[in-house]
């Protein structure tokens, strides 16, 4: 498996499907350019880690990462025979798959399965100076997968990929891990049991509009007493932090940084809150459900497909912070529907987005792949 080890969303679907085929008894081998991130507190068996090189050349205006992840996977398919390549992301994983099959001395040649994850289409894919090489990436996988149906659409419809099928297969959600469990110890260090506890999740990107949650946070606190917990970081915090003082509730506010098992914080929280403005699944606001927590989110991309409108959260435009503050409020009023919600959120999450589902639509794919390059068996 291709993937980028950071907090984002890829990284963690990779990391923790690679750690479920290996509890099947496969043997798994993540390739990244750092220990991913939801790794590194475990040692887990059938799972090995492979860091992908670098040099630094003053002809080079900055690293070949391709190259380099291409040569670190041509390594790892000789050395251990390797039956599938699976790219989370097409730009650059996917491509550097291919150009590693190209240069592999070894047979049987491996199967490339891609799994197209949002901003590798939507963003990276779109721009001029990518498009033909995620084209090429995409229409040349032997199997590819999307993880919304908005996604598999967007890929074939404005990309303008020229590919008969893109499988839609859900992320999933381990709902052992992620379940309702308030722990009151916990949630007395942020919150005093008077006030409501809001939580949002995210790299602290320009798409995620962080600056947006505690714009819809301040609106809530000024009609009931709560608190917000921010987990991650990126390049907003700061904006962040000057909109929090800039309304003062800097003092409402709790930025806690990344780390890797959120879990129990997630199970202390009345309500989740994620206003991005471009979300191709949203699998934070899935761990939200799974620890039955609603979900305030924007109405976009992928979320609709994982979030039931005033069944288990509330999607609003893109922005409107004060539709986004009003169902939140119409929640935190009525513990009657807020257990309702709370226990549609964790029902959808157990029973449309399965772990064992979830596997097993990506070992079909394999076979799929496998078949396409390998069809004599």
């Amino acid at each position: 498996m291709l993937l980028h080890s950071g907090v984002g969303g890829s990284g963690v679907v990779a990391t923790e499907l690679g750690l479920r085929l290996a509890a099947r008894g496969h043997e798994v081998h993540l390739i990244a350019n750092a220990v991913p991130f939801r790794l590194a507190d475990e040692r887990h068996d059938n799972v090995f880690f492979h860091q992908i090189g670098s040099m630094t050349y003053p002809l080079f205006d900055a690293p070949l990462t391709t190259l380099a992840e291409a040569s670190k996977v041509v390594e790892v398919v000789e050395q251990y025979g390797i039956d599938v390549i699976h790219a989370h992301y097409a730009i650059p994983h996917a491509a550097a798959a291919l150009i590693a099959r190209a240069m592999v001395r070894t047979r049987p040649i491996p199967a490339i399965v891609t799994t197209l994850h949002g901003t590798d289409v939507t963003l990276v894919g779109l721009d001029a100076a990518y498009l033909r090489a995620t084209q090429w990436s995409i229409e040349s996988s032997d199997a590819v997968s999307a993880v919304s149906r908005y996604l598999a659409d967007t890929t074939i419809n404005d990309m303008g990929v020229r590919r008969d099928t893109i499988h839609v297969v859900y992320n999933a959600v381990d709902t052992m891990r992620f379940r309702p469990g308030n722990d009151p110890s916990l949630r007395s260090r942020y919150a005093s049991d008077s006030e409501h506890l809001l939580v949002h999740v995210s790299n602290f990107r320009p798409v995620k509009r962080i600056e947006d949650v505690i714009r819809m946070f301040a609106l809530v606190h000024a009609e009931l007493p709560a608190r917000l917990l921010m987990i991650g970081d990126g390049p907003d915090r700061p904006r962040a932090v000057a909109v929090a003082e800039s309304l003062d509730v800097l003092d409402r506010v709790r930025f806690l940084g990344s780390f890797p098992r959120i879990e129990r914080l997630l199970a202390c929280a009345d309500l989740f809150v994620l206003p991005s403005s471009k979300e191709s699944f949203g699998l934070s606001a899935l761990e939200a459900m799974a620890s039955g927590v609603p979900v305030i989110a924007s109405n976009i991309g992928g979320l609709s497909e994982v979030i039931e409108h005033g069944v288990s959260g509330f999607l609003h435009d893109v922005g409107d912070t004060a539709a986004m503050a009003s169902s939140a409020l119409e929640l935190l009023h009525d513990r009657h529907r807020m257990a309702a919600f709370r226990h549609a959120a964790r029902h959808r999450a157990m029973h449309v987005f399965d772990p064992t589902a979830n596997v097993g639509a990506y070992l079909d794919l394999y076979e799929r792949a496998l078949g396409h390059v390998r069809p004599d068996g």
